[in-house]
């Protein structure tokens, strides 16, 4: 496979970022995932009131792959607006382990730091499918 276009990536999670719904905390992240097919899924954080149901935008790129069928992502963009490039919270980071393990994840943030990671590398030692399989 030819590598993935980050720069398109980059600014379709910028894209998603505008998109974004978080009028509690006025963090708003944007999120692109790639799958194998070459279609571009975006996700912004989505917030509400009730704060445990506030969703990720790394968790509804994702989420929205899936909901269309696809089932290999090849890269993940994810940008945020702090100083330094930001990882992605403890429930992305299982999320992105199990549901897109094979992908590169590019985090970068919104003066054009960039950092490009594995899923493996946001979780290492992660707990995934095999684990339940063992147990068996």
């Amino acid at each position: 496979m030819t590598r993935p276009d980050y720069a398109a990536l980059s600014a379709a999670a910028l894209e998603a970022r505008g998109r974004a719904y978080a009028p509690y905390s006025h963090f708003h992240v944007g999120a692109a995932a790639l799958t194998a097919s070459g279609r571009i899924f975006l996700g912004g954080n989505i917030e509400n009131a009730a704060y445990p149901m506030t969703v990720c935008a790394e968790r509804v790129a994702i989420f929205s792959a899936y909901a269309a069928g696809e089932r290999e992502i090849v890269a993940l963009a994810v940008v945020t607006p702090t100083d330094e490039v930001a990882s992605p919270c403890g429930a992305c980071r299982q999320v992105i382990f199990e549901l897109a393990a094979h992908c590169e994840v590019l985090l970068l943030n919104l003066a054009g730091a960039q950092r490009l990671v594995t899923p493996q590398d946001l979780l290492p030692h992660g707990f995934g499918a095999r684990q339940l399989e063992e147990s068996r």
